[in-house]
C-alpha cells in the first residue's frame, strides 16, 4: 500500500516518469510506463531491475545496436484483425519497420549469446522476426512508400498506359497552344497555366469563343478565361480512367497482402508488445546512464543501506548551476529500525527523507536508483509519507489536523514491512503536548517493528531516540565556524537547531538574542552548547582525518612512482650487464687467439728457454691487461647507462610539462554542426544518389518529393545538400524536348516573376535558384526577377549565379520604362 495517493508528486517520482516517458518513441511503451508501478514481488523487482541493468549495459558498451524510433503497431493490428480490411500503403511500411526492427534486435541479442545478457535473452526468446512477411512487403513497397510497378503484371501496364496519355496530353497541348499563338487568338508570350488540375491556356475575354474547349476558371478583373482545349479533354478523361484502375489494382494487391498475413496476427501483435518492450526498458536505460543510476541489491536480511544516494531532480536541478549533491550514506537493520534526523533548518533533513523515498520507491517500480551499486534494499509492503501543508478549508483540516489523521494512517497499517517517512515529526501545534504525542506515536511505531526516517526539532524526541533500543539519531553537519549548513548526515548523534547562532549571522540584535537565551533556560543552552562544541569538534578532527588521508595517498603516489622508477633501473642495469658480459666474451675469444699465436712462435723458435720465458710473460701481461680493462669498461658503461637513464628520465618529465601546458592552453575546435532539416531543404537519404526537396515535416518525420514522387521519410536518415548539389544532381541529361504535366505544388503555382527585394543575399539566391528549377521544368522561355536597384550587390550575385547556368542565355536589364536595371530578363535555350 502506498498513502497517501498523491505520495509520487510529494516524492518527485512522477516527474521522473514523465523524463522516462519522453525518452520512449512508442505511445505503447508510454502506456506500459505508466501502468507498470509499485510491486511487492522480490522476483519481480529483479527481473525488471535486471532488464534495465543489461540494457544499460548494452547502450554503454555496444556500438552498433539497433536505434532510432520503434513505430507504433497497434493500429495496424487492431485493422489486421478485422476480416474484410486491409492495411493501407503507410501502414504496410509502418509494419515492415517494426519487423525489421524486431528482427535486427533479437538477432543482436541472440548473437552476444544467454551469458552476457541473461535477462534479454529470456525475454527474446520466441520472439518471430517474420523475415517472409518483410520479404514480401519489400517485393510491394519501395523504398519511398508507394506501390511498386512490379507489384503485379496489371499495375505494371496501367502505369505504363498512363505515362504515354501524359506524354500525349502534353504533346497535343502545345500544338493547340503553337496553333492558337499563330492564328492571333492568345498572346505571343502566352504559357499553359494550371486550374483545378486541369491544364488550360489563358485567353482573352473577346476570344474565348474562337478557341474550342472548356473554362474552367477567369481571372479576377474577367479579361482572362483559362480553357482546356477540346483536343485533350478525351486524353485526361483516359487519364482519370487509367488513375481509377491504378488505384483499383493497388487496393487488389494489398487486400491479397493482408488476407495472406491475417492467420498470423496473434504472433505479429506478440512481436509489437515485444518492441515497446524493449523500447521502454531502453527509455529506462537511458535515464539511468545520464543520472549515474546503478542497480542496487536485494537485501535478503532486512538491511536498508544507502551509498552515495543522491535525489534525482536536486542532481540535476544543482547540475544545471554547476554545482554538486552532496550525497546521502545511511544504515537501518533490525537492531535501528528507526533514524531520527535532527538539526537546523535549511540543513538538508527533508532532502534526506525524501532521498530515501525516491531511491526506495524507484527501486520496487524496477528503475535503476541513483545510488551506489553496493546499496542494499529490502522490500516493503507498504509505504506511508507525511510530509508538507495539508491543510485543507474544505475538509475543516488545520496543518496540525492533517498530520494526525496522516499519524492515524500509519498507525493502522504500519508493521515490520512498511516503511514510513515523517516531515518535521509533532510539529503545527503546541511544542509540549505536541511533542508528547509525538513520542508516544513513536512508541507504537517502534512496537510494530516498522522502519523510518524521521525529521524533528524537538528535544524530548532526540533524547528518546538516544535512550531507546531500535531507534537511531541522526544530525545534519553544521559548519560552525562559518554558520552554515554542510548538507551531510551524520549517524549516531543528535543535531542542534543552532537557532541562537543562526539569529547572530542574520543580523537580530543580541540584546533579544541575550533575552531569548535567559528565558530558555540554562540547561537547555547547556545542551545546546555541548551539542555545538561536539560538531566543532567533530569538524575540527574529521578536517585533520582529511588532510592525514591526502599525506598518505601522496606518500603512496610517491612510493609506486619510486618503485616503478627502481624497477625499471633495475630492468636497464640487467641489459647493460649482459650486453658487458657479451663484450667480456668477445675478450675472452681474443686472449685465446694471442694464446694460440703465443704458443705458436714458441714451436718455431724451437721453444728456447729463454724466448719461452718471454712469452709467457707477455701472455700473463696480455691477461692483466684484459681483465684491468674489463673491470674499467664495466664501470665506465654502467656509469653511462646511467647518466643515460636520468637524461631519459628529464626529457620524459619536460616532454609531459610542455604537453599538460599545450593542452591546457589550447581550446577544444568545435566541430561543425550539420544543417538542421526545414521545410525546402535540398536533402539526400544516406546512402543514396537520388535529391529531393522537403515538403512539410512532422515531429522526427519529414515528406520530401523526390521528382514526381512523394514520400515520408524519417528526419535522421536525409542528409541536407548544396544547392549546387541538387542542381548536379537533377540536371537532365539530354536537352528539354516536351513539358509533361507534373503533380507537384511548384508546378501547379508556377509563376514566371518574382520579386526578391529586401531578402537577404542567401535567401534571394535560393529564390532565383528554384524559380529557375522551375521555369526549365515547365519549359517557359524567360522570366523576369524584380530585385531592385539600390547599391547593386544583390542584382550582381543573382547574375554571377546566372551565369553558371548552361541553359540560360542571356540574363539583361528590363527596358527602361518596365524598370529597368532594377530587374532582369532571364531567357532560356528551350531547344
Amino acid at each position: 500500500m502506498i498513502y497517501p495517493d498523491t505520495f509520487e508528486q510529494k516524492i518527485g517520482f512522477d516527474r521522473i516518469r514523465e523524463q522516462v516517458a519522453a525518452g520512449c518513441t512508442m505511445q505503447a511503451a508510454r502506456e506500459k510506463l505508466a501502468a507498470e508501478g509499485f510491486s511487492t514481488s522480490a522476483r519481480e523487482i529483479e527481473r525488471r531491475l535486471a532488464l534495465a541493468d543489461e540494457m544499460r549495459q548494452l547502450l554503454d558498451l555496444e556500438r552498433d545496436f539497433p536505434s532510432g524510433d520503434f513505430p507504433d503497431v497497434d493500429g495496424v493490428m487492431a485493422k489486421l484483425q478485422v476480416e474484410g480490411t486491409f492495411l493501407d500503403v503507410e501502414e504496410v511500411v509502418t509494419l515492415r519497420q517494426a519487423l525489421a526492427a524486431v528482427g535486427a534486435i533479437v538477432s543482436f541479442i541472440q548473437t552476444r549469446g544467454e551469458s552476457r545478457y541473461p535477462a534479454l535473452y529470456a525475454r527474446s526468446r520466441g520472439v518471430e522476426a517474420f523475415p517472409e512477411i518483410v520479404r514480401r512487403i519489400d517485393s510491394i513497397v519501395d523504398n519511398f512508400g508507394e506501390v511498386k510497378d512490379s507489384a503485379s503484371p496489371a499495375l505494371q501496364e496501367v502505369r505504363r498506359s498512363i505515362r504515354e496519355r501524359e506524354g500525349q496530353a502534353a504533346k497535343r497541348l502545345q500544338q493547340v497552344l503553337a496553333a492558337a499563338k499563330g492564328a492571333g487568338i492568345v498572346d505571343a508570350d502566352a504559357q499553359i497555366s494550371i486550374r483545378d488540375g486541369h491544364p488550360v491556356i489563358p485567353v482573352a475575354a473577346s476570344n474565348k469563343r474562337k478557341l474550342q474547349g472548356f473554362i474552367h476558371d477567369e481571372s479576377a478583373t474577367g479579361r482572362t478565361f483559362y480553357v482546356e482545349p477540346v483536343e485533350v479533354v478525351e486524353i485526361n478523361n483516359e487519364l482519370r480512367e487509367l488513375e481509377y484502375a491504378e488505384r483499383r489494382e493497388v487496393v487488389r494487391i494489398l487486400t491479397e497482402f493482408t488476407d495472406s498475413i491475417r492467420p498470423d496476427a496473434p504472433l505479429i501483435a506478440a512481436s509489437g508488445d515485444y518492441l515497446s518492450d524493449v523500447d521502454m526498458v531502453r527509455a529506462k536505460a537511458r535515464w539511468a546512464s545520464e543520472n549515474g543510476c546503478g542497480r542496487p541489491i536485494v537485501s535478503t536480511d532486512d538491511r536498508l543501506v544507502l551509498r552515495n544516494a543522491r535525489h534525482p531532480l536536486l542532481q540535476q536541478t544543482l547540475r544545471a548551476q554547476g554545482r554538486e549533491v552532496v550525497p546521502l550514506d545511511m544504515q537501518l537493520d533490525r537492531e535501528k529500525h528507526i533514524l531520527v534526523i535532527s538539526g537546523p533548518n535549511a540543513g538538508g533533513k527533508s532532502v534526506c527523507l525524501k532521498t530515501t523515498g525516491i531511491v526506495q520507491y524507484m527501486f520496487q517500480c524496477g528503475y535503476l536508483v541513483p545510488a551506489s551499486e553496493v546499496s542494499e534494499l529490502p522490500v516493503f509492503r507498504s509505504i506511508y509519507i507525511d510530509i508538507g501543508d495539508e491543510q485543507s478549508m474544505d475538509d475543516d483540516l488545520s496543518t496540525y489536523s492533517s498530520h494526525l489523521l496522516n499519524m492515524k494512517h500509519m498507525l493502522a497499517g504500519a508493521s515490520s514491512q512498511t516503511l514510513v517517512l515523517i516531515d518535521e515529526f509533532g510539529s503545527g501545534t503546541e511544542p509540549i503536548i505536541g511533542g508528547a504525542i509525538a513520542e508516544t506515536i513513536l512508541e507504537r511505531l517502534l512496537e510494530k517493528g516498522c522502519y523510518g526516517v524521521i525529521t524533528t526539532h524537538y528535544a524530548n524526541i532526540k533524547y528518546y531516540a538516544a535512550s531507546t533500543e531500535g531507534i537511531a539519531n541522526g544530525a545534519m553537519a553544521f559548519d560552525v565556524q562559518h554558520i552554515r549548513p554542510l548538507f551531510r548526515l551524520e549517524m549516531g548523534k543528535p543535531g542542534s537547531s543552532f537557532a541562537i547562532e543562526i539569529a547572530r549571522k542574520i543580523g537580530l540584535p543580541e540584546e533579544i538574542i541575550r533575552e531569548a537565551g535567559e528565558k530558555a533556560g540554562s540547561d537547555h543552552i547547556n545542551i545546546e552548547k555541548q551539542l555545538r562544541e561536539i560538531a566543532r569538534d567533530k569538524h575540527y578532527w574529521a578536517q585533520k582525518r582529511e588532510r592525514i588521508r591526502l599525506t598518505d595517498r601522496k606518500v603512496e603516489e610517491l612510493e609506486r612512482n619510486y618503485a616503478e622508477q627502481l624497477s625499471k633501473i633495475r630492468t636497464e642495469r640487467n641489459e647493460i650487464i649482459r650486453r658487458a658480459k657479451q663484450e667480456a666474451q668477445e675478450l675472452v675469444a681474443e686472449a685465446n687467439r694471442q694464446i694460440e699465436n703465443t704458443i705458436k712462435t714458441i714451436r718455431e723458435a724451437q721453444a728456447d728457454k729463454e724466448l719461452t720465458r718471454m712469452a709467457r710473460k707477455e701472455l700473463e701481461e696480455f691477461r692483466d691487461t684484459v681483465e684491468q680493462r674489463d673491470d674499467e669498461e664495466h664501470d665506465a658503461s654502467v656509469a653511462r647507462e646511467m647518466e643515460r637513464i636520468e637524461r631519459r628520465r628529464q626529457r620524459r618529465a619536460e616532454r609531459r610539462e610542455q604537453e599538460a601546458a599545450a593542452k591546457s592552453d589550447a581550446a577544444p575546435a568545435e566541430a561543425p554542426k550539420p544543417r538542421e532539416v526545414e521545410v525546402g531543404s535540398k536533402v539526400r537519404m544516406a546512402g543514396q544518389e537520388m535529391v529531393g526537396v522537403v515538403q512539410s515535416i512532422k515531429g522526427r518525420r519529414a515528406q520530401v518529393a523526390f521528382g514526381q514522387i512523394l514520400t515520408t521519410v524519417e528526419k535522421e536518415r536525409l542528409q541536407v545538400v548544396s544547392n549546387n548539389e541538387y542542381r548536379e544532381a537533377t540536371r537532365p541529361q539530354t536537352a528539354r524536348t516536351r513539358i509533361s504535366v507534373d503533380i507537384s505544388a511548384r508546378k501547379l503555382n508556377f509563376r514566371d516573376h518574382i520579386d526578391v527585394r529586401g531578402m537577404r543575399a542567401a535567401e534571394a539566391l535560393e529564390a532565383v535558384q528554384d524559380l529557375v528549377d522551375d521555369a526549365l521544368m515547365v519549359g517557359v522561355s524567360s522570366v523576369t526577377i524584380l530585385h531592385g536597384k539600390g547599391t547593386g550587390a544583390l542584382k550582381e550575385e543573382i547574375r554571377r549565379y546566372l551565369r553558371t547556368e548552361p541553359e540560360v542565355v542571356s540574363a539583361v536589364d528590363e527596358h527602361a520604362d518596365r524598370g529597368g536595371a532594377g530587374i532582369t530578363v532571364v531567357t532560356f535555350d528551350t531547344n
